[in-house]
């Protein structure tokens, strides 16, 4: 089976950044990934917050660390437990650069040809 990559995304809470939480948390992370047979680390940071990547040869492995106290002390203190706080298997942060779709026509009536009518024509009443 080949290794996957996780992602821990932390938000910003108003008035605190979530690089504080990495500077705080990310040398404990990193050694408990490392002793505990991650193959590989990143650190993302954003204007939105920060992502930590890691790489794990099986899930077993990823599921073991994230289960340790203090990782699960790590992600309790992110600055916004609730709204601010994203794992998933993958790769995180962006997806790439922000290309605008062009507009497309509307789906709505104002899209569906309307039928033609036949012209009238005008009586003239005298």
């Amino acid at each position: 089976m080949a290794a996957d990559w996780w992602s821990i995304e932390v938000l910003n809470a108003p008035g605190t950044p979530a690089a504080g939480w990495r500077d705080a948390y990310a040398p404990a992370l990193v050694e408990s990934a490392v002793t505990n047979r991650a193959l590989a680390w990143e650190w993302h940071g954003f204007s939105w917050g920060v992502v930590f990547e890691l790489r794990f040869a099986t899930e077993e492995h990823w599921q073991a660390w994230h289960a340790r106290p203090g990782t699960r002390a790590a992600l309790d203190a992110v600055p916004d437990p609730v709204a601010g706080l994203l794992v998933h298997r993958g790769r995180g942060g962006a997806s790439g650069a922000y290309v605008p779709r062009r507009p497309r026509r509307s789906p709505g009536a104002e899209a569906v040809e309307l039928p033609v009518q036949p012209a009238m024509d005008q009586a003239v009443m005298t």
